[in-house]
Parts: structure tokens; C-alpha cells; sequence
């Protein structure tokens, strides 16, 4: 007799993507890393009735920083793919809110420095933990 003691939730995390992640988007072709995530949108209503796409609410969206450019993007998942190709991002914000490139993971290390576009922080990034050993940038 089998008996279930808990049921099985189909995910804990209901984001396709995590922080660190590298993307692409799907309409733009951009790319660009992962830095904070909404599980449903908390935008401004103005922006987004001003947005050319104006996908569905209901779903997680990210702040992207975007590769070789200054800018940061609020998309949603479903405009989003990974990026596997491992190039390096590119984006004068990476070394604040990262630690450095995971290259088996194809994924970025998020440090402790919080993310608030209204208030964005004017303190250099906290020093990596004292154990933490940066992996190796990939090679190109």
C-alpha cells in the first residue's frame, strides 16, 4: 500500500528563469543577464500600456541587464529563452550586483546588494564571502 503523505507541488519556483541566468529575447534578439524577478507584473500601468507588446501580466517578469549596453529591461518569460552560447555579458552594472561567472552553470553569482531601480546604491559591492572561489571566465 502506498501512501501519500504530502502532495507534490509541480514546481516550488514558478520562474522558468533564475537570477544569473542569461537570455535572449525572443522578439529583439538581445541579450542580457538576469538580475531580479516579479513573480507577476509590478510595473507602472503608463509603461505598460505604452510597451509595442504588452504581454500578459500574469506571469513572472525580469529586470535584465542588457549585453553591451548601459541599458536594464523589465521583460516577461514569455518573451525569454536561455542563451547558451556562454559568451560573457557585457553591462557597467554586472560587478555590482554579481560576484563572478559560474561556467558549468552558465550562470552569473548574485551578491548581497539589493536590487531597487528607484534607489539604485551608492556604496561599492560587498566583498565576496570569505570562502567563495570565483570560477573560471570562460575562454573564447
Amino acid at each position: 500500500m502506498i501512501r501519500v503523505i504530502k502532495e507534490c507541488q509541480a514546481e516550488d519556483n514558478p520562474t522558468k528563469f533564475q537570477i544569473g541566468d542569461i537570455i535572449a529575447h525572443r522578439r529583439y534578439g538581445y541579450r542580457g543577464l538576469i538580475v531580479h524577478t516579479d513573480l507577476l507584473f509590478q510595473g507602472d500601468e503608463k509603461w505598460y500600456l505604452s510597451n509595442q507588446t504588452q504581454p500578459t501580466k500574469d506571469q513572472p517578469w525580469y529586470f535584465v541587464l542588457v549585453d553591451e549596453n548601459q541599458q536594464v529591461t523589465y521583460v516577461a518569460e514569455e518573451n525569454l529563452f536561455l542563451d547558451n552560447c556562454a559568451n560573457p555579458v557585457v553591462h557597467p552594472m554586472l560587478n555590482l550586483f554579481f560576484f563572478g561567472y559560474d561556467a558549468e552553470l552558465n550562470r552569473y553569482t548574485r551578491n548581497s546588494v539589493p536590487w531597487n531601480p528607484a534607489n539604485p546604491p551608492d556604496a561599492p559591492p560587498p566583498l565576496p564571502p570569505p570562502n567563495f572561489q570565483p570560477p573560471s571566465p570562460p575562454s573564447f
